[in-house]
């Protein structure tokens, strides 16, 4: 994608971490996250969508961030968190490794996502943010949530 720094705002950002990298979601986005229950499975799922949660009166399915990026899953801890997104119409939940930080990120401190990125791995990736001494990933819930292209995908591997 070639998304310019000008067209990423300034903006308040949930900081989580997934296999030891830092990603950020917009925080408009976030619903509210919470720490993981249950899930119950649901049959003939994306291997990422880990089931549904009932949680605050909705059920919403649950997309493993670990699996969605192709990271090998892990057993959830105290740690782990479900963040609850508004992605279109959309509640989604989230499992994320760790949530630790709500920060503002400048919108000249976000980056386009260099060619090299482009691929498989990068295609969720919006921008690349500089904090201090560590970069954040920036992540498109569009495209993470995208059940429908993660299908097409796996078909054609």
């Amino acid at each position: 994608m070639t998304t310019t720094a000008s067209t990423h705002a300034a903006g308040s950002y949930i900081l989580f971490t997934v296999a030891g990298t830092t990603y950020a979601v917009s925080s408009g986005d976030v619903r509210h996250m919470e720490m993981i229950e249950s899930i119950t499975r649901v049959p003939n799922a994306p291997a990422f969508v880990d089931g549904v949660v009932f949680s605050r009166g909705q059920v919403v399915p649950v997309v493993n961030l670990r699996v969605r990026f192709g990271f090998e899953r892990v057993a959830f801890d105290l740690r782990t968190r479900l963040i609850v997104v508004q992605a279109g119409a959309r509640l989604i939940g989230l499992v994320v490794d760790a949530a630790r930080e709500f920060v503002s990120i400048p919108a000249d401190a976000i980056q386009p996502p260099n060619d090299a990125l482009a691929g498989m791995s990068g295609r969720y990736v919006d921008g690349i943010a500089s904090l201090n001494d560590r970069l954040v990933l920036v992540l498109s819930l569009d495209r993470i949530v995208n059940f429908a292209e993660a299908l097409t995908v796996g078909l054609s591997d």
